[in-house]
């Protein structure tokens, strides 16, 4: 088991010191990630296994191996979303790796819905858990929960669902122990919208119009990645120069089934006028796919196809060139981050208020490469 905790240990900082990982806030993490840094990323290649050995050491020491006493509470909003899934498994098997007993590490499903998720926050606190991570159901019940949570002295570490920038000045404004970790949604948005940008116009230009016709699959719309994604991803075709047309815009509850009937719809009311569907995740994208290939259209040929999330479904589907390509949420750099930020808590550090990592724009070039990391 210890033999396959330091693999895990090892692989996954590849990934973070491949992918630039977590820091903290700047201009840059809202912006989308260079390219330059990307193609300059192999060359670190051979250096992150030591690198990665040197960090756990240092963390574990760090922490004096006090951990396996510190209990931690983990707020999931939905164990069934699948990105989230692969999140909760690499935080728990990174908090292990630090020194965290599995036993003292309780992660508990939400199941979308706020007033259950508030219940089991209000069960860690009475419980006097030593830090609290909390993937919010609804980001704007984010104020309630801080509250309650520095009210009971808990350290908090938000995840993947970020609250208002009004919230997070509240935080640094009071000096609380609150972070949130995750990645700017904008730049997943802008790089969907690159992916196409790059086939160029007169191979998405199906119908020859001169503008490229979308329709856009919504997550859930109080989210601010869905509402970032659906917005940048556009943006950056108008960056770019080219016309768009909104066909249909519709909110999928980031489900495989939900979007699958809505592209169906889209796709038997616009027909061949649809050239492109956005996705704000791969569920959907997967869902989409469903749809496409149902209603006889073939991705890459005539219809684009993208999503968000590098699940290996998508990833072998990208590979394929069955969809134009997705966008890697970096589950592992994030994951390990919010960890990182909670023993720093333990510890009586302190945290920047907001702590950004990457996104990876994924096409047939670098998928088999992600997929071997995700696998």
């Amino acid at each position: 088991m210890k033999k396959k905790i330091i693999g895990v240990i090892l692989a996954t900082a590849m990934v973070a010191t491949l992918f630039t990982g977590c820091g903290s806030k700047t201009e840059e993490a809202a912006a989308p990630a260079d390219t330059a840094q990307e193609e300059a990323a192999p060359e670190a290649e051979d250096a992150a296994p030591a690198e990665a050995a040197d960090a756990a050491d240092a963390t574990a020491e760090a922490a004096g191996g006090d951990l396996a006493s510190k209990k931690v509470g983990v707020c999931i909003y939905q164990f069934s979303d699948n990105f989230m899934t692969l999140f909760r498994t690499e935080l728990e098997n990174y908090l292990i790796a630090q020194g965290f007993s599995k036993d003292n590490i309780t992660i508990v499903d939400g199941q979308n819905d706020q007033a259950t998720q508030t219940g089991q926050i209000d069960n860690f606190i009475n419980d006097k858990v030593d830090v609290l991570i909390i993937n919010p159901v609804n980001s704007s019940s984010a104020e309630t929960i801080t509250d309650k949570v520095v009210e009971a002295g808990i350290p908090l570490v938000y995840i993947n669902r970020e609250p208002s920038k009004d919230e997070e000045q509240r935080w640094a404004d009071n000096g609380w122990n609150v972070t949130y970790v995750g990645c700017d949604a904008r730049q997943s948005g802008t790089m969907q919208g690159e992916m196409i940008v790059d086939l160029g116009l007169e191979a998405v230009d199906l119908n020859g119009d001169g503008k490229i016709q979308y329709i856009m699959v919504e997550g859930d719309p109080e989210n601010v990645d869905a509402q970032y994604r659906t917005e940048f991803s556009v943006k950056a075709l108008t960056d770019a120069g080219l016309e768009v047309e909104c066909l249909s815009d519709q909110v999928g509850n980031w489900q495989q089934a939900e979007a699958q009937q809505i592209v169906a719809n889209a796709l038997g009311q616009y027909t061949t006028d649809v050239e492109v569907v956005f996705c704000n995740n791969d569920a959907m994208a997967l869902g989409a796919l469903q749809a496409i290939d149902a209603a006889g259209r073939k991705v890459g040929t005539d219809i684009y196809l993208v999503g968000v999330d590098a699940l290996s479904e998508a990833l072998e589907n990208v590979l394929a060139g069955t969809m134009t390509g997705t966008v890697f949420n970096d589950h592992f750099s994030q994951s390990h981050s919010a960890a990182d930020a909670a023993i720093r808590f333990i510890n009586g550090e302190g945290n920047d208020n907001y702590i950004g990592c990457d996104y990876v724009k994924v096409t047939q070039d670098n998928a088999q490469e992600i997929l071997d990391m995700v696998k």
